[in-house]
């Protein structure tokens, strides 16, 4: 059904931009839950909640109509590297949601967005891509724009304390997690080969990364706390995990697709989208440093894009 696209080089920027959009309706439902059921559990929420959506849509690609998808060859270094992904998923989810806490909505979700370089970094040494010199431009332009915005609003750019705060330790153990998590769902799609569809190995991806996770923190969570508060909330549990869900299969056919760093640049969409939620849901305001490292970031969008139209 979608062997027409195999081709489509461009295919993982909309892909990309859906995952960011996706992205950020789940961390604001699950900075909700945070305040009630607390970090582990509203972590939870985005993989136990998100399962059943995975699960129908790997069901969809297999006996959808017009399908030819086939079951890929799920070897030792393949499950390796999604387990690495899917334990480091959880470690930054938890600290992103601390971040929240911690700060401004739209700046948590930017502090995280250090995994950029950091991303860029590991691919070289541990998947041996080599990012484009302008991809590298773009990385370095968005994340001076993350740094800004990492400033607390009464800070001074060389305060020791404000680049010290709890919300940009937070934020840069968030960037960490999900730079090493990125790293690993990629190296997942590559030992699959280019044999799988990128749709096919994203699928499977988030359907093993989810079941892991769900089983592994699943049972802490009901150890420590029980599971009752997250099922209590059920309609915000489920749009977190739905709206997980959407994005995880996303980011895990753009990666599947393209190299990491690029992938990982552009999701900085994410911010834009979360400065939106920020002024018109949560009701949360900017400051003017702010509003310029979000206007640097999207410089930095812009030239990750470039080479699109070269």
């Amino acid at each position: 059904m979608f062997d027409s696209l195999a081709s489509a080089a461009w295919l993982w920027v909309p892909c990309t931009l859906f995952a960011a959009a996706a992205q950020t309706v789940r961390n604001a439902a699950q900075r909700t839950l945070t305040d009630e059921v607390g970090a582990l559990s509203a972590t939870l929420v985005r993989f136990l909640f998100g399962l059943p959506l995975t699960v129908a849509w790997v069901a969809f690609l297999y006996w959808g109509p017009g399908s030819t998808a086939r079951l890929p060859d799920f070897n030792l270094p393949y499950l390796g590297w999604i387990g690495m992904g899917a334990f480091f998923q959880i470690f930054a989810t938890a600290a992103l949601l601390r971040a929240m806490q911690e700060r401004n909505f739209a700046v948590a979700v930017t502090l995280s967005k250090t995994e950029v370089l950091q991303v860029g970094l590991f691919s070289v040494v541990l998947l041996h891509e080599l990012p484009t010199g302008m991809a590298v431009l773009a990385m370095v332009v968005a994340t001076l724009g993350v740094l800004l915005l990492g400033l607390p609003r009464q800070g001074q750019l060389l305060s020791w304390r404000a680049w010290c705060s709890k919300s940009a330790m937070y934020g840069l153990l968030a960037g960490a997690g999900f730079a090493i998590s990125t790293i690993g769902f990629r190296g997942g799609s590559l030992a699959l080969g280019d044999a799988v569809p990128p749709w096919v190995a994203g699928a499977w991806g988030v359907l093993i990364a989810q079941t892991l996770q769900s089983i592994g923190l699943g049972g802490w969570v009901a150890w420590r706390t029980g599971l009752g508060p997250i099922f209590r909330a059920w309609r915000t549990s489920l749009l977190a995990g739905n709206m997980g869900a959407a994005a995880s299969l996303a980011w895990f056919t753009a990666y599947a697709m393209h190299n990491v760093a690029d992938v990982r640049t552009l999701g900085m969409i994410e911010v834009v989208f979360s400065y939106l939620v920020s002024r018109r849901i949560l009701k949360e305001s900017l400051s003017r440093p702010e509003q310029i490292g979000i206007a640097l970031m999207l410089v930095g969008l812009v030239l990750i894009c470039l080479p699109l139209g070269a």
